[in-house]
Formats: C-alpha cells, structure tokens, sequence
C-alpha cells in the first residue's frame, strides 16, 4: 500500500469513529428537541436550539473534515466503504446511550463489515496521478459522468416534489434516496476540493480556476441537502434503521459515480476487482444483518427464534413496516419502518 493510501486509510478510519458517534449525539438532541418544539420528521426547526444536537453537528463536522481529507490521499473505492466502521460504531453506541438492543447476529454483521473492510483495503487501487484541478474537471465533464448526473438531479428532484409529500414518513427510503444520490455527487466534488486544497499547499495554487468555485459550490448544495433530509430521517426513523441502509446506498453510488468518473479499476486486474467486490458484498452482508435482527431481543430460547420474523424483512422493506405488532414488539420503541409513536409530537 502507497504511502498516501496509509494516510488516507488512517484519516477514513478516524472519519467513522466521529460519524458514528455523531448519529446518536445528534438523535439525542433530535429527541429532546422534538419534546419541547415541531419535530424535524413534521418539518420543523427546533433541532438549532438543542445544544445537544449542535455538539452532534460538531462530532460530524470532524468526522467529514477527516472524510475530506482522507479523498484527498486515496480512491473513492477505499475511503467511502470503511464508513462501514461508523455502523459499527453507532450500533454499539445505540446499545448502550438509546437503549436501542443490539441482538447477538447484530455482533456477527459487525464483524462482517471489519472483515469486508479489511478485504478492501488489502486490495484497494493506488490513487489516479492528477496535476491540476483542471484535470478533475475534464473527467466531471466527460459524458458519461454528466449522463450519471443529470439522472441523479432528475431522481432527486421527482423524490422531493412529488414521493416526500407522500410517504416520507412512512418509507424509509424516500429520504435516504435523496441523502444517497445527491451524497455521490458531493463525495466526488469533495474529492476534487481535496486535490485542489493538496496541491494548492504544495505549491500549485488551484485557487485561481474557476473549476475550483464550481466543485465547491456542489459541496455546499449537496451537503445542505443531505443535512436537510438526513435530520428528517433520523427523526422519523430509528437510528439502526437509518444507518445501515443509508451506508449501502451511499457506498455503492459513490463508487458507481468513482467508476465513471476517475475510473478507479482502469489499473486493475480482474481477479483484484472481484476481491474488491466481494470485500463490498460482505459489508453489505454485515450491514443487512444488523438491520435484520435490530428490532429483535435477546431471549434465552436461541437464535432459531428469529428466524421468522428474520424471514419478513423484505416484506417488510416493501411495505415501510407493519400496523400490526408481534408479541415481541409490545414492550419496544423500535418501530424500524415507520415513525416511532413513542416519543412522537407532544
């Protein structure tokens, strides 16, 4: 592995361990908030006067500074899937602050996420040589790429005109959807900042392109989306609801769009790329379980106990979750599908 690539792992590592915690500080604040005010589920606004939700919007700041950073240094295809390790982080975290159960299979995801990172990294592409931000504009404007994003923009704007209104309460993936594609194409925005920034303190100023006030401008248009419609998810959902899903669609678009755009795997084998892949797929793996077995409790009859309710998942994905509870879910505030009742509007 490349010395930059080093770099880049260690900041994407230290990126997730603030992202993660971030996601609970910032739900607790999301709560508290919403027992005094209009819940941000309900479009309201009472998140920016919880000092708890500020200190969580801090932890993030750090965390994407780092994340940043880190595409500065290294591919897309290494950085953005060890965001894996926020899940792990927000999970454990959720377990313990939330009280949101963490079951025993949840543990086995979270070692599948470790492990399809490390497969990742063991064998992720050196970063593409780029001289000039200039450079990073002739890839964004080659037509594949402006293809790819024309459809994003187009599947965005149809997401918050016409499905939020609808069922952006009652389907999760209404707003992770619109957190995920617009996220891709501020991942690969960020990463031409980061190159510029790079080259800019080693002496090739890139502030002087016009190219450079474009890529920054998407930042700060995606980022304020994504900020926008995440909070509403957070709110409405619950947290290890929100965080798996949202990292697997936010993962495989962002290399979608690095594919096209820098095209990370031109350098590689065959056998290099499938290894990559299925480093992907175990994180996808690791991250689906965790999803599956969150709303489920620990009891002393064994783990073939949930195979059932394990065996609904994607009729319950298809149908944003069930009016009718199971004899387990009685006593619990996880609602994984629909808004939590629990501690809704006062």
């Amino acid at each position: 592995m490349s010395s930059d690539n080093q770099k880049g792992l260690a900041l994407a590592v230290s990126s997730s361990l603030f992202i993660g915690a971030s996601f609970i500080i910032k739900k607790k604040g999301l709560k508290r908030a919403g027992a005094t005010g209009v819940r941000a589920g309900s479009g309201g606004y009472s998140y920016l006067y919880e000092p708890l939700w500020w200190a969580g919007m801090i932890t993030m700041i750090v965390g994407e500074v780092a994340n940043f950073t880190a595409y500065a240094f290294a591919p897309a295809v290494l950085v953005t899937p060890l965001g894996a390790l926020s899940i792990i982080v927000s999970a454990a975290l959720a377990h313990v602050v939330l009280k949101e159960r963490l079951h025993l299979l949840g543990i086995v995801g979270c070692v599948l996420c470790i492990v399809g990172s490390t497969t990742i990294v063991l064998h992720a592409p050196q970063e593409r040589a780029i001289e000039s931000v200039k450079d990073v504009w002739l890839l964004a404007t080659e037509p594949a790429f402006l293809l790819y994003t024309c459809f994003v923009v187009t599947v965005v704007l149809v997401l918050i005109f016409h499905y939020v209104p609808q069922f952006g309460h009652t389907h999760v993936m209404v707003y992770i959807a619109i957190c995920s594609l617009m996220g891709s194409l501020s991942v690969m925005s960020v990463k031409a900042l980061g190159i510029a920034m790079k080259l800019t303190l080693q002496g090739q100023n890139q502030l002087i392109y016009p190219q450079t006030s474009v890529f920054a401008l998407v930042v700060v248009i995606c980022i304020l989306t994504q900020m926008n419609y995440l909070n509403k998810a957070l709110d409405t959902f619950n947290t290890a609801i929100v965080s798996p899903i949202y990292y697997v669609m936010f993962t495989s678009l962002t290399i979608l769009a690095s594919a096209i755009m820098f095209k990370d795997w031109d350098q590689q084998t065959t056998p290099q790329i499938i290894t990559e892949m299925c480093g992907f797929v175990t994180i996808l793996s690791g991250t689906f379980l965790l999803h599956a077995t969150k709303d489920m409790g620990e009891t002393t009859s064994g783990l073939s106990t949930y195979w059932g309710p394990a065996a609904n998942l994607s009729h319950r994905l298809s149908m944003g979750g069930s009016n009718a509870k199971r004899p387990e879910d009685v006593e619990s505030e996880e609602i994984p599908l629909r808004r939590q009742d629990s501690y809704g509007n006062p």
